[in-house]
């Protein structure tokens, strides 16, 4: 709760992805959510080389031909409370030289009740084609107490054969409740 205010502040563990940049590799703060299957932390491997919005570094999550994809998660500090609004930012962008990884994809965000559960879609993008960081905000109300947020790359919509597609993820905003007028 932040005392200024009244409104309840939900920040997440390294939300810039700050770490050494590295391949196959769950920024400190996050877990995997799918086996054998972890994102990168970036620049500077797989032939991105994109400036990161906040920090140093970022984090990129790719889907691939044999319909997997991406995804990490973590706990959170402060729970996620039912009934209640919240508000969020990410910046996001795409690599146009992604290790062969180059079409456009969307980010979905989850909320979870279980580590790794996907229990409430909490916001998604459209396909990012854009190659410079853009902000997204995102609005959402609980339907339950979650516990635990899931970042996750996803195939376009529309889009019925997997393919190999990017995200790039910086700079998640806190979780803060919407303001009631």
């Amino acid at each position: 709760m932040n005392a200024q205010d009244g409104v309840q502040h939900i920040q997440l563990i390294n939300a810039s992805f700050e770490d050494e940049p590295q391949d196959a590799t769950t920024p400190g703060g996050w877990h995997a959510c799918k086996p054998g299957s972890t994102p990168d932390i970036l620049p500077g491997v797989w032939g991105v080389y994109n400036e990161s919005s906040d920090g140093d570094t970022y984090m990129g999550l790719i889907t691939r031909e044999d319909g997997t994809w991406e995804s990490i998660g973590q706990r959170l500090g402060t729970p996620i409370k039912k009934g209640e609004c919240y508000d969020f930012t990410v910046d996001l962008a795409r690599s146009k030289t992604y290790a062969n990884y180059n079409i456009p994809i969307r980010l979905r965000i989850w909320a979870g009740r279980t580590k790794c559960s996907k229990d409430q879609l909490l916001g998604e993008s459209t396909a990012i084609q854009n190659t410079e960081w853009e902000t997204h905000k995102f609005s959402f109300t609980a339907a339950k107490k979650y516990n635990y947020v899931i970042i996750e790359a996803y195939y376009v919509k529309g889009i019925t054969t997997p393919y190999k597609g990017n995200i790039l993820v910086d700079n998640i905003s806190i979780f803060k409740q919407c303001i009631k007028a």
